[in-house]
């Protein structure tokens, strides 16, 4: 399974570039906002600042804004041509699904985002994006069971054949990580401290603590 961070935050993705396990990054206008990053010139260079930071061959998710077919296309090709690293994140919306499907036939990759349902998923599989996002936090938030959501499309995808990459998103902790994984998805995507709480045990500390004592003891 691969690990991206779903961050805008460049202190967040050179930590995890030095960690050694990221694969790639997520993005969205609510990150870029948070950062302080606005306006659509200042946007797009945090982009490609982001495509230097992870290297070459790591995806990186940048999101669409508009709501409408021919919006949409502008702005993708836009973000497509900004760095081979890009990756078009198109809402799961009517119009989105157009998008996506043009975008297959022009070889831009694509993240198709706000999934919730199995049936929007397999019409993003159907359209050919090259990674789905099922929100697994929020369908939680709701009374749902998302990681039940990312078993239930990979059941789909796998029967059906499909390769568009499970992507499960809204990671709230370590262990929606790991249940991520057991469930059968290709990516997960999520804030970087919900990856560092995964070297946590209170056993590791405690067995690091005793080792440290006997080095000290047999060198005194």
């Amino acid at each position: 399974m691969l690990f991206f961070v779903d961050t805008a935050n460049l202190d967040h993705i050179r930590e995890a570039a030095e960690l050694g396990i990221l694969d790639g990054v997520t993005t969205n206008p609510s990150l870029m906002a948070k950062e302080g990053i606005s306006g659509e010139e200042n946007i797009l260079n945090h982009y490609k600042t982001i495509c230097e930071i992870v290297g070459p061959d790591r995806d990186v998710s940048a999101e669409v804004i508009s709501v409408d077919f021919k919006g949409m296309v502008e702005e993708g090709k836009k973000l497509a041509g900004l760095h081979e690293n890009i990756v078009v994140k198109v809402p799961m919306i009517k119009e989105g699904i157009k998008a996506i499907a043009y975008f297959t036939e022009q070889g831009i990759k694509t993240n198709c985002t706000l999934v919730f349902s199995a049936g929007q998923a397999i019409l993003a599989a159907k359209a050919g994006a090259t990674y789905l996002s099922p929100f697994v936090g929020r369908v939680d938030d709701i009374s749902w069971d998302g990681i039940g959501l990312i078993k239930e499309i990979y059941e789909i995808y796998d029967m059906a054949g499909y390769e568009t990459a499970i992507l499960a998103a809204s990671i709230r902790n370590p262990l929606h990580i790991v249940q991520a994984a057991k469930a059968g998805a290709d990516v997960v995507t999520c804030p970087l401290s919900a990856i560092l709480g995964l070297f946590s045990h209170p056993l590791t500390d405690i067995g690091l603590e005793k080792f440290l004592a006997d080095y000290q003891k047999a060198n005194a």
